[in-house]
């Protein structure tokens, strides 16, 4: 989207990079349907809401104002989305009670995020406003400009961004206490996606065979154990398991220090597989495992997990630029536009230009940001790395440590460990409560509202 036509598209935005400064991407909007609480008399009332003439109070929500102009507007809009998406509304009547409690929500929201003492700083509103321009690829004298043909001040629009901001961080800190995860949930999660994927898993195992012939007596059963607990004994002493296998095991493989290569675990016999799939990779199987082969001694070498045990990591680098009372935010991403021209024409290299230029500790280093795994940068900067390719550069990014420019330069999947694995499940899980969490504590914030509905002047 190279410029926004209506301000619809800006307000839109707005909601994403309050998001962007104020929490972790996860949180959705949907709204429980609650009946409004219908109050007898009138509360004191600071307008938040802007009266237009031949406008009216519409609803009265503790200190906030809902007027009738903005019911009409949120119908219009309703109507306009869903006649672009092809969908059908409800009757009139139930639409117009739909968008009032909606707004009625939304209200008490913002009226609890203002009693909840969290307060956003006019730097944080900047680097917002800054970021939705830059989403919008145009400048913030554009943006003024079509706010004003829209018929909206930029004064009015910091304080829209402000309110939104407020009530993502009121929000994420109160709902995020509402969730508890267990670590039994955790190994339940583990475990299921351990199933999902069990086709996906791959097993490197080492084996010291020792066979068994058929119909063997008691007593050569008894030697050929032995011989296997003393191969066992050797390599838990320390010795190399591949040269206690290429001298003791009797398998096809001996000669390759029983190392059976890489194999799916549907190609494993079970009994392996039940003896490896705790193990971590250079484990023993605790004990000696019989077979109608033999006795066997095994060693998992390598586990190569499915998708859901693997993550991707980027190594990136970029230039950081701060403004400052002396260089406003739209002459630090013209500078970095500048950057990326050159860069691109090949008329410097990237590295250089940091150096020379950015105001980051990566500086040194030509901006080099080493690996990262999903979730190690804040989520402006996040989402545009992802969305580059290999060797892409990003336009300027707005964060809250300044406007950066980003360079991708290679990408690897690793597998991985336990305590990552935790981690993720962790957050899968807390992503799973969200929603139920959420709906709860907006149903909560609203059923203690006041809320008085007025009806349209004669």
């Amino acid at each position: 989207m190279k410029t926004a036509s209506t301000s619809t598209a800006l307000v839109a935005l707005t909601a994403l990079a309050a998001c962007c400064a104020a929490l972790p991407a996860g949180a959705q909007t949907a709204r429980p349907g609650v009946a409004p609480a219908v109050a007898p008399t009138v509360a004191p009332v600071a307008a938040a809401a802007v009266q237009r003439p031949g406008d009216h109070i519409a609803a009265v929500v503790n200190q906030e104002l809902v007027t009738a102009f903005e019911v009409n507007q949120r119908v219009e809009r309703a109507r306009a989305e869903a006649q672009r998406a092809n969908q059908r509304l409800p009757p009139e009547v139930e639409l117009r009670r739909q968008v009032l409690e909606s707004l009625i929500e939304d209200r008490a929201l913002l009226s609890h995020a203002r009693d909840a003492s969290v307060r956003i700083d006019d730097g944080e509103i900047d680097r917002a406003v800054a970021s939705i321009a830059a989403q919008n690829q145009i400048t913030l004298a554009q943006m003024r400009a079509q706010l004003a043909r829209d018929g909206m001040d930029m004064a009015r629009f910091r304080t829209n961004v402000r309110e939104q901001m407020l009530v993502e961080r009121v929000r994420e800190r109160e709902v995020a206490q509402r969730i508890r995860i267990t670590d039994a949930e955790v190994d339940e999660f583990i475990e299921q996606q351990r199933g999902a994927a069990a086709g996906e898993v791959q097993y490197n195992i080492a084996q010291i065979l020792v066979r068994l012939p058929e119909n063997a007596s008691e007593a050569v059963v008894a030697e050929r154990r032995a011989r296997a607990e003393a191969a066992f004994a050797r390599v838990r002493a320390g010795e190399d398991f591949a040269a206690v296998a290429r001298s003791v095991s009797e398998d096809a493989n001996k000669a390759q220090g029983g190392e059976i290569g890489l194999k799916p675990a549907d190609r494993l016999p079970d009994v392996f597989l039940e003896a490896v799939r705790p193990l971590a990779s250079g484990s023993f199987a605790p004990s000696l495992l019989r077979s109608d082969a033999g006795f066997h001694v095994l060693k998992l070498l390598e586990r190569s997990e499915g998708s859901a045990f693997r993550i991707t990591q980027t190594r990136s680098r970029h230039i950081l630029l701060r403004p400052s009372q002396q260089v406003s935010a739209e002459a630090v991403q013209a500078r970095l536009v500048d950057f990326k021209r050159q860069i691109e024409s090949g008329a410097r290299r990237f590295e250089e230009l940091a150096r020379e230029h950015s105001l980051d500790g990566s500086a040194a280093a030509g901006g080099d940001l080493g690996w990262a795994a999903p979730g190690q940068f804040v989520p402006e900067f996040e989402a545009a790395l992802t969305q580059l390719p290999i060797g892409g550069i990003s336009p300027p990014v707005t964060s809250r440590f300044g406007v950066h420019l980003i360079q991708v330069n290679e990408r690897r999947s690793v597998a991985l460990d336990t305590k990552q694995l935790r981690e993720q499940a962790r957050a899968a899980l807390r992503e799973r409560k969200f929603e139920t969490a959420y709906a709860e504590w907006v149903r909560e914030v609203r059923d203690r509202a006041y809320v008085e509905l007025r009806e349209a002047p004669l």
